[in-house]
């Protein structure tokens, strides 16, 4: 079993221990489900154009020629939700499937089984009262396309109302090395018109399917601004977006402990700046009012307002981070805000992690730019090197594209204008929108062609037609065929063991798990050989380096006897 596995059995484990101990609150939470009676609701048939065009009423679902699905909904709380599973619940199920199978594999057994929805109902007791009525409601709405294959882990309403809390989770867990976000903003003289301009890369990986059915969500609620965001199916919460008054909001996460009970989710929170927001100050407001449980940075840009700040919020502390006498805001995985000057796992994850190198990687490539304009933006995001253009191998998370991306975004707030990524990873064409034709004139004229805006396409990157990219994607493969088999104990062919680094070279990884294989195998010479090599590549985080180098004294002691 490797270490991954193992953390989570042992996270696992000893909080079905806790849960045990306690089931104070459970029966509240499970028994909830929220009053909709309230809401107005048109009952609407779906109408399937194409096998990528669908329409409800005024509601409709596109995929365009990049790849991309194009989702439009209106309607109060309730309605969102029914629109929103009605015109994707296949990619609903697919998406739940995709991310949910990872569980099973976790947790095969169905005693296992059992105790995690126990867990489960246990961790997540307190979400019922930290998420607004409005956002259950829509949920409710949703959960009512929802897929029978994973009813073992949760009831069809309580189980998406979980999976609002898989994001923080996967941010608590960063061991597991699911995230590793960068973002920046730029204004005034730092960019090509003087206007506000925002980037971010959104580096959440749950397995390649996970990231294939990305949507684009233009949301038209009965209360609140008209938005868009990236999104999958299933998802209401937001991770990436803008809404009509120019207010973007995007999350970077913090350093956190595992937390042992749900609150908000940070895509709900972000969601409700979205909807509610259109200045610096309300955003700040409806943060403070919220209870989380994770700690994540929040970038807030906003056009009123003409520039950007960092909302930092955690379970026990919150904190604002504004630039002095700059035009630009730069965000990775540290908090950077006074609040947190102490906190010892923020001071953690900057010494040991790669969140402080892919800061000042991004410093570095924004002092090269004098004016930037969206393609520069797209330039940077897209950027794979290192500190001084360094070759440190390719999916390595210090780069700022670590080549594992769900998707990539670039705002222009005064414009109401955004490009997002299409696959693979950013290096597809950016796909650019705006927000005042998308939601002009909508009424009774629905769309059955793309909403985007083809004239202001950023093209796709080079790179994806080279060799190097193809060698990169085989690379992929074969390192989870080397980890298999580590974990496994299974045998490789040493062509497997050859190729492996020949297809990236330069990444530490690469030979590090060489030199586990070789261990593993009491080929101690030959692992000596791959650790001293890897331990000359720019390794990822300490505790990668530290393991490097206890491995180089084991074999070189081994290799001796």
């Amino acid at each position: 079993m490797n270490v991954t596995l193992r953390y989570i059995n042992y996270c696992f484990w000893k909080i079905v221990f806790i849960a045990m101990l306690s089931s104070c609150g459970v029966s509240k939470s499970i028994k909830d489900v929220p009053d909709v009676s309230h809401y107005q609701v048109n009952e609407l048939n779906r109408i399937n154009i194409n096998d990528s065009t669908f329409q409800a009423g005024n509601n409709f679902l596109n995929k365009n020629k990049h790849g991309q699905w194009e989702l439009y909904v209106e309607g109060n709380p309730y309605q969102l939700g029914l629109n929103t599973g009605l015109l994707t619940q296949e990619l609903f199920k697919k998406q739940e499937g995709a991310f949910l199978s990872k569980v099973a594999e976790i947790v095969p057994s169905e005693s296992k089984q059992k105790l995690l929805r126990k867990l489960l109902a246990w961790y997540n007791r307190k979400m019922y009262l930290n998420v607004p009525d409005e956002y259950k409601a829509e949920i409710l709405g949703l959960s009512k396309y929802a897929g029978d294959d994973y009813d073992y882990i949760a009831d069809d309403y309580l189980r998406v109302l979980y999976l609002h809390g898989a994001h923080d989770i996967g941010h608590a867990f960063q061991d597991l090395a699911l995230v590793g976000c960068t973002s920046f903003a730029a204004w005034d003289n730092k960019t090509q018109d003087g206007k506000l301009l925002v980037g971010r890369n959104f580096d959440f990986y749950a397995g390649d399917d996970f990231a294939k059915d990305k949507i684009i969500a233009f949301v038209k609620p009965t209360n609140g601004h008209n938005f868009m965001s990236v999104t999958w199916g299933g998802m209401i919460g937001v991770v990436s977006g803008m809404n009509d008054k120019g207010l973007t909001v995007t999350i970077n996460a913090g350093k956190s402990k595992i937390p042992l009970v749900a609150k908000t989710p940070i895509s709900i929170l972000t969601r409700e700046i979205l909807q509610y927001a259109s200045t610096l100050d309300e955003a700040i407001a409806i943060a403070k009012k919220r209870e989380v449980f994770v700690s994540e940075s929040i970038m807030v840009a906003s056009a009123i307002d003409k520039k950007a700040l960092l909302i930092e919020v955690s379970p026990k502390n919150f904190g604002v981070y504004e630039v002095e006498n700059s035009n630009q805001l730069i965000c990775s995985n540290h908090f950077q805000s006074k609040a947190y000057d102490n906190d010892r796992r923020n001071i953690k994850a900057i010494d040991e992690s790669h969140s402080k190198y892919r800061f000042d990687r991004l410093t570095e490539l924004l002092a090269e730019q004098d004016k930037l304009n969206p393609i520069k933006a797209v330039d940077i995001l897209r950027n794979k090197q290192g500190i001084d253009d360094k070759n440190i191998g390719l999916g390595n998370e210090k780069a700022l594209n670590q080549l594992l991306a769900h998707h990539a975004i670039v705002f222009k707030p005064e414009d109401l204008k955004v490009w997002i990524s299409s696959n693979p990873y950013q290096l597809g064409e950016f796909v650019a929108y705006d927000l005042n034709e998308v939601f002009k004139n909508r009424d009774n004229n629905p769309s059955n062609t793309s909403v985007s805006s083809e004239e202001l396409i950023i093209n796709e990157d080079p790179f994806v037609n080279s060799q190097v990219y193809l060698n990169y994607e085989n690379y992929r493969l074969l390192e989870r065929k080397v980890e298999h088999a580590i974990s496994n104990e299974l045998k490789l062919t040493e062509e497997d063991l050859s190729t492996l680094t020949t297809l990236n070279p330069e990444y530490w990884k690469a030979h590090k798990l060489k030199g586990d294989y070789y261990f593993q195998n009491k080929a101690y010479k030959k692992a000596l050989e791959a650790f001293e090599i890897a331990n000359q590549k720019e390794i990822t985080t300490v505790p990668d380096a530290e393991h490097i180098s206890k491995y180089i004294k084991k074999s070189r002691r081994k290799s001796r006897r």
